[in-house]
């Protein structure tokens, strides 16, 4: 059933330029995880496996118990579980988005990261997803919203828009992955347990390389290009409405859609800077993934960080000239009340500070640049948490206002939420390639000495030169 030798069939169809000894060695460096696995890897599931029992120990209890475990109250009745689905869904906008984006003008740099940007995509939504069960208190309700729904709520253009980008996010991480897994089926068959080969040997869908099937496979993946990218804008927009459509004071606003977009790619960027050098070093791919691409996504990541300074800047200039009625008690809270420390840090540790790390060349390396995109990912959290918290803080009638803490019950969920998302990418860098290698080699190729990016703009050359040319 599987072929016991490497045929020429899966790599005939490459460029005779490439030498053939860097393609082997490609093949043999990105295929290495998924022969061999040591007791690390190992302890490093069994780590989140216990994560992910307690969340869901944790969980039973709520169902159990009720709502009444959590922070949330009839006055904050959206709290930790609202803020991680929109955190979740944001980080998965930037990977299918910029992967096509990137495909579409044809950036050379971004071949070896584009897969891991689609598994961001994938796996943040299938996460992501689970918090509005979780939230509903019994998650038999959802099939109220299938069944009963009203086309008119907002909710239910969220479901049916998540549910579209997770199916299209998932044809589109498959269709570049059939080449690598046909690799894998011609170099891991006489080693790969029984189950793997046959997984391989489907999931290569009879892949030969020939010039019909590669055409197939081009045309494929330009209409997939080309759908993905408006459905990846709407989506987030969709999850906006949910908070737009209300009349509650913090949350009218007519440019959340685009404001939610623009936080959406941000700390997308941010997530795929971050899960690019972890997979670097633990897959021992830094003579693919260089300072080059952490580089470009700096500069994506900067030129996002002023987008969001723009996007603040109207929405709080805007709203603070007008101070209409809930505005001033929202803009007490913000800037010296109970919300203040984390939104100055919000502003400054996640838009100010990074764009600094980027913008001067003695602090644009990956250690910096992988720093500042950590302080974009806690930043865009907190700013999650204060659009929720801080929207349903502001009186609708003459009540005190509540504050709002996130119980024990809820911070579980949100560790076995990470730990789920980190489990699901291990277990998939264990069966699938992280690094296309039929892209990396067809359309790049060994580039000796050679600087993929140069942004002369910016006037100086890095003080880190690239550890490796790709």
């Amino acid at each position: 059933m599987v072929a016991m030798r490497q045929p020429a069939r899966s790599t005939a169809h490459l460029p005779l330029e490439v030498p053939a000894e860097w393609r082997e060695g490609l093949e043999s460096n990105v295929l290495a995880p998924l022969a061999r696995t040591s007791w690390r890897y190992f302890a490093w599931i069994g780590f989140l496996a216990v994560v992910i029992a307690w969340a869901v120990v944790m969980y039973v209890h709520q169902l159990q118990t009720g709502l009444v475990v959590t922070g949330m109250r009839d006055r904050i009745s959206w709290g930790l579980y609202i803020i991680s689905f929109v955190f979740f869904i944001g980080i998965s906008h930037a990977g299918t988005l910029l992967s096509a984006i990137l495909r579409v003008v044809k950036a050379r740099w971004q071949l070896p990261v584009t897969r891991m940007a689609e598994f961001i995509t994938v796996v943040a939504l299938m996460v992501g997803g689970l918090f509005p069960l979780i939230d509903l208190g019994r998650p038999d309700r959802i099939l109220n919203m299938i069944w009963y729904g009203r086309w008119q709520s907002p909710l239910v253009w969220d479901f049916l828009a998540i549910t579209t980008y997770l199916t299209g996010s998932a044809i589109y991480l498959y269709l570049p992955l059939i080449p690598d897994f046909a690799l894998c089926r011609d170099r891991l068959g006489p080693t790969a347990p029984a189950w793997k080969r046959g997984f391989f040997n489907l999931a290569a869908a009879g892949w030969t390389g020939s010039a019909v099937q590669r055409r197939a496979l081009d045309r494929a993946m330009t209409i997939m290009m080309i759908v993905i990218i408006p459905v990846a804008v709407s989506v987030h927009t969709v999850v906006s409405w949910i908070f737009a459509m209300t009349l509650r004071e913090p949350f009218n606003s007519t440019v959340f859609g685009a404001y939610f977009v623009a936080g959406a790619i941000f700390s997308g960027v941010a997530a795929i800077i971050i899960l690019m050098a972890v997979l670097r070093r633990v897959l021992h791919l830094e003579e693919y993934i260089t300072i080059n691409q952490f580089k470009a996504l700096g500069f994506f990541l900067l030129a996002m960080s002023l987008v969001m300074v723009y996007f603040n800047a109207s929405e709080y200039i805007v709203t603070g000239y007008k101070m209409e009625a809930g505005a001033p008690f929202h803009f007490h809270d913000l800037l010296v009340g109970y919300l203040g420390p984390y939104f100055w840090f919000y502003l400054v540790g996640g838009l100010v500070v990074p764009a600094l790390i980027i913008t001067f060349p003695r602090t644009r390396t990956i250690k910096g640049i992988v720093f500042a995109a950590v302080l974009v990912l806690i930043a865009m959290w907190i700013e999650r948490y204060l659009i929720v918290v801080g929207g349903f803080r502001v009186p609708l009638m003459p009540y005190t206002a509540r504050h709002y803490g996130p119980s024990l019950t809820e911070w579980s969920m949100l560790a076995g939420a990470f730990a789920l998302f980190a489990l699901i990418i291990s277990v998939f860098a264990k069966i699938f390639p992280m690094v296309s290698v039929w892209e990396v080699v067809e359309h790049r190729g060994p580039e000796p000495g050679e600087e993929v990016l140069e942004f002369p703009s910016f006037g100086s050359t890095d003080a880190q030169a690239p550890e490796v040319a790709s």
